[in-house]
């Protein structure tokens, strides 16, 4: 078997890609998008009809055309998704909703809202958030509602602690860009998969989590290299990009040890964690306090890229 066939075996992988043929290729079990991967997607020749038809609707429902075309196209492509994959999809909330909770619940609703117009089960669908308090708060209120939630833009124990008291069905700790930030601030450029801090830190979720009986699922995302995804091969899930799962459905070694499951019973903490701890801890991990703001800049400057590219469109 190749180290794809070989993963698979050990870790539920998911495509992180909104590309339809890439999916279709590598057949994960799930599938996540963000507003970067569904900028990139809408930018290829074979989505052009499902822009002008997200924008037709889009004039029809009322409210700001673009942005309702946007969550539509989100929409769309998602339920393309769900013909390939057996499992679920993710799709993202506006980024630029990451600090209002009550908004993010309204966004949340519309998105499953359009879902279930398409004959799509909520079960089948998580929707994801950036993982500041407000975020956090939201998919709570959202979870006790039958909607499931994946936490992104996750860095750091403190979010993840929050997470697992918030009782979401799945978080996405970030490995890459950890290591992105330790590179920049050290000026070391030769970790190893074994003390790559990205790594490090999603390990310490998982044995955090298992170690107490969280239910949450821990997904690690934000690959660099094939190396840390090998690391933690027996996380509950992966989500890796299309040129990584073809270098391990390329690579016929044998696939790396990875992650053990054998953790000593540790006690729940009594209380959970308040808003003014996860605010503190959260501010005294710069990486994470760095990473977590760059990634909803980033996100939310797609977001823009992606309604100017449906601006185009509808002039056409």
């Amino acid at each position: 078997m190749n180290k794809l066939e070989q993963l698979k075996q050990r870790s539920l992988v998911v495509a992180d890609t909104g590309d339809i043929e890439a999916i279709r290729r590598y057949q994960p079990e799930d599938a996540t998008t963000n507003p970067s991967l569904l900028y990139k997607a809408a930018q290829l020749p074979q989505y052009e009809a499902h822009l002008k038809s997200a924008l037709a609707w889009a004039e029809k429902s009322g409210g700001d055309v673009i942005q309702q075309a946007a969550m539509k196209l989100a929409v769309t492509i998602g339920k393309e998704i769900l013909n390939i994959v057996p499992g679920v999809v993710s799709t993202e909330v506006d980024a630029r909703l990451s600090f209002d909770t009550r908004a993010s619940i309204d966004y949340a609703r519309r998105l499953i809202a359009l879902y279930e117009q398409e004959d799509i089960a909520r079960e089948r669908v998580l929707i994801k958030l950036a993982s500041t308090w407000e975020g956090i708060q939201a998919a709570s209120i959202l979870e006790q509602e039958g909607i499931g939630c994946n936490l992104t833009l996750l860095f750091s124990q403190s979010q993840a602690v929050a997470c697992a008291e918030a009782g979401v069905t799945l978080i996405s700790p970030f490995v890459g860009r950890i290591l992105d930030w330790y590179k920049a601030s050290t000026g070391r450029d030769d970790y190893t998969a074994e003390d790559d801090p990205g790594v490090q830190s999603v390990t310490g979720i998982y044995e955090y989590y298992k170690s107490r009986g969280y239910k949450t699922i821990v997904m690690g995302a934000s690959f660099r290299n094939t190396g840390e995804i090998e690391a933690l091969a027996g996380c509950d899930k992966l989500t890796i990009s299309p040129q990584l799962l073809q270098e391990l459905h390329e690579d016929k070694g044998q696939l790396a040890a990875g992650l053990s499951g054998d953790f000593a019973p540790q006690e729940v903490p009594e209380t959970a964690m308040s808003e003014a701890e996860f605010r503190y801890q959260l501010n005294d991990d710069a990486m994470a306090t760095e990473k977590l703001a760059e990634g909803i800049r980033n996100f939310v400057a797609d977001q823009l890229k992606l309604e100017a590219l449906l601006e185009q469109t509808a002039q056409k």
